[in-house]
């Protein structure tokens, strides 16, 4: 996943409430914004992450993988 420090800001101020990302597979996958707050840096969001779902699509977590 890769946010700019201005994308990353919409998600950390609120003001962009879903993010959607592309999976490896090609898949689309949408979480709330607010389980990437953590991950955000002045750089923005960079790196590999590994996103848990449980049986009914609600988000368990998510993990960096690398950077």
């Amino acid at each position: 996943m890769t946010l700019s420090p201005e994308q990353a800001l919409r998600y950390y101020q609120g003001m962009a409430r879903t993010v959607i990302v592309t999976a490896e597979t090609g898949q689309r996958v949408s979480f709330p914004a607010e389980h990437i707050r953590r991950f955000i840096d002045s750089s923005g969001v960079n790196g590999l992450f590994s996103i848990e779902f449980d049986n009914n699509n609600k988000l368990i977590g998510i993990t960096r993988l690398s950077d």
